[in-house]
C-alpha cells in the first residue's frame, strides 16, 4: 500500500505542477496578447499623426538611419544571444545559461543607451514631444518600447541572480522561457518600428 501510496502522491504532486504551469503561460500569453493590442495603438496612432508635423520637422530631417541601424544590430545580436541561452537552457547548462543571457543583457543594455542618446539630442535641440503631433507620437511609441527593454533588462539581471543562487529549477526554467520569448516578441516590435517609423520617414512616406 505504501509505495502505491507514495506513486499517488507523487503523481497528483505532478499533476498539479502542470495545471500551475499552464494557467501561468496561459496568463504570460494573454499578456502578451494585450502588449500586441498596445503597440498596434501606438502604431496606429503614429500613422496618423506623422505627417502632423506643424512648424517642426519630419522624420527625414532628425533621424540619422546609420545610428538607428547601429540600435538595430545591438538588439538584433541580443535576440541571437538570446536563442542561444534557450538552446542552452534545454540543455541544462547552467554555465552557458549566464554566459549568453549575460551577453544579452549587455547587449540590450547598449540599446537602451543608445535610445537615450537619440531621445537626449532631440531635446537638446528643442525637438521634443511637445513639438507637434508627429514628434509626440514618436516618442510614444518608442518610448513605450524603451521601457519594455528596460523592464526585460530587469527581469534578466533578476533572473540570473536566481540561477546562480539556487540553478535550474522548474520555476526558474519557466520564467527564463518566458524571459525570451518577451525579448523575441521586443525585437520584432523594433522590427516593425525601424521600418516604419525611421526607413519611411527618411522616404518620407
Amino acid at each position: 500500500m505504501e509505495p502505491t501510496l507514495a506513486i499517488s502522491k507523487t503523481a497528483l504532486k505532478h499533476q498539479e505542477e502542470t495545471e500551475k504551469n499552464n494557467h501561468i503561460l496561459f496568463g504570460f500569453w494573454v499578456y502578451i496578447m494585450t502588449d500586441c493590442v498596445l503597440f498596434a495603438s501606438l502604431f496606429a496612432t503614429y500613422a496618423v499623426l506623422h505627417n502632423n508635423i506643424y512648424t517642426g520637422p519630419r522624420g527625414a530631417q532628425i533621424f540619422d538611419l546609420p545610428y538607428v541601424l547601429g540600435e538595430t544590430l545591438l538588439l538584433l545580436t541580443s535576440s541571437f544571444f538570446c536563442g542561444l541561452a534557450t538552446i542552452s537552457l534545454q540543455n541544462r547548462s547552467k554555465r552557458k545559461v549566464i554566459l549568453y543571457f549575460a551577453l544579452t543583457f549587455l547587449l540590450g543594455l547598449g540599446f537602451l543607451t543608445m535610445e537615450l542618446k537619440e531621445f537626449r539630442h532631440l531635446v537638446l535641440i528643442h525637438e521634443s514631444w511637445t513639438r507637434s503631433g508627429f514628434l509626440s507620437s514618436y516618442f510614444t511609441l518608442v518610448g513605450t518600447h524603451g521601457l519594455h527593454i528596460t523592464i526585460g533588462l530587469i527581469w534578466m539581471a533578476v533572473m540570473m541572480v536566481r540561477i546562480l543562487k539556487n540553478g535550474l529549477t522548474s520555476g526558474n526554467v519557466r520564467r527564463l522561457k518566458m524571459l525570451a520569448v518577451f525579448w523575441h516578441f521586443l525585437d520584432v516590435i523594433w522590427i516593425f518600428i525601424f521600418t516604419i517609423v525611421y526607413m519611411f520617414g527618411a522616404l518620407h512616406l
